[in-house]
């Protein structure tokens, strides 16, 4: 038997019924304290200079139209020489289309055709009213993504052997979850991505000791109380910005084709642990490479050249040579050829 005090009543209860109440208090107190606070912080933006870029004079402007009929805009910019490959760009959070030139124009300047567009509600694309975008991949996201990549598949120039994936950011997150179900894409090179649930646990026992008066509740708080306190806060900021959060954890699981996910060993945003243990997820051919000294979104800034040529090795490696090897097959059996 456990003794309860409740409104200065003794109460005697059995050790389950105990546990009960106990784990009926958590989730009164959570509600009724805790998950305003979490769905505010869930929701606010993070305080960086959101990049910028200028437009290339001999690269295409582009339209495109969504399923639900929004219009999307983007630049799809031709490499030089031969092409070698061609490689969707994911923006990170609340940049436009432009600010893919100074992660791509190495890769243009070795062959690679480079594609890249701005989702809803953001740079120029149509603004879908009640929607918010946010740091956090939506259902949304993913729509505009797979229209990207329907774009790319219907262009008269398509590579018909796929494409690979570049993303940062959001943009590399959201770029995963598409690839998941579209093969399409042959192998992805992410920087600074992220999912819901490995970020926010780890912070969540932060807020909980800022917001929480009651502070010896910190201590028996058991694993799983986090895990549906975000998906409380989480479904309720998904009514507030009319869209349905998606998270990665899942998709990199499933993921099995060439991966390499770049780091900042400085990043205070998503600390390099909780991308470690997102990369850990990951079953395919896999590389980790954290920059030492780089911010979330800097290691291009701070690696300079190593970032470029390990980007343009990887799609060398898993883009290219397989284009290459698949045209030889081509040319080699004239049924192939035919197709």
């Amino acid at each position: 038997m456990v003794m309860w005090v409740c409104g200065g009543v003794l109460v005697m209860l059995s050790v389950p019924a105990a546990v009960a109440a106990f784990v009926l208090y958590i989730r009164w107190y959570v509600l009724h304290h805790f998950l305003d606070n979490l769905t505010r912080v869930f929701r606010e933006r993070p305080l960086f200079i959101m990049p910028r870029g200028e437009p290339v004079h001999d690269a295409e402007d582009v339209s495109l139209r969504t399923p639900d009929g929004l219009t999307l805009r983007g630049c799809y910019l031709r490499g030089e020489g031969p092409r070698r490959g061609v490689i969707l760009f994911g923006l990170e959070f609340g940049s436009e289309r432009w600010s893919c030139v100074q992660y791509c124009e190495h890769l243009v300047h070795a062959g690679y055709d480079v594609f890249a567009f701005e989702p809803r509600n953001q740079g120029e694309s149509d603004v879908q009213p009640g929607y918010e975008q946010l740091q956090w991949p939506t259902n949304l996201d993913l729509i505009d993504t797979r229209a990207a990549l329907a774009y790319l598949k219907a262009r008269p120039d398509a590579d018909p052997r796929g494409v690979g994936l570049f993303g940062i950011s959001k943009g590399g997150c959201v770029g995963l979850l598409a690839a998941v179900n579209d093969p399409y894409i042959r192998c992805a090179a992410t920087d600074g991505i992220f999912a819901i649930h490995t970020t926010m646990l780890p912070y969540m026992r932060k807020w909980i000791a800022i917001y929480s008066t009651k502070k010896e509740l910190q201590a028996l708080m058991p694993a799983w109380f986090y895990r549906w306190a975000a998906v409380a806060g989480i479904r309720k900021a998904e009514g507030e910005i009319d869209a349905r959060f998606l998270h990665l954890e899942p998709a990199v699981r499933r993921f099995r084709r060439p991966l390499l996910m770049i780091h900042g060993s400085g990043d205070t945003y998503i600390k390099p642990g909780m991308a470690k243990s997102l990369f850990d997820l990951a079953s395919g051919e896999k590389e980790f490479w954290v920059v030492p000294g780089a911010k979330h979104n800097q290691a291009i800034h701070v690696a300079g050249a190593e970032y470029h040529r390990r980007v343009i090795e990887f799609f060398d490696r898993h883009l290219a040579e397989k284009s290459v090897a698949s045209a030889s097959e081509s040319e080699a059996d004239p049924a192939l050829a035919a197709h």
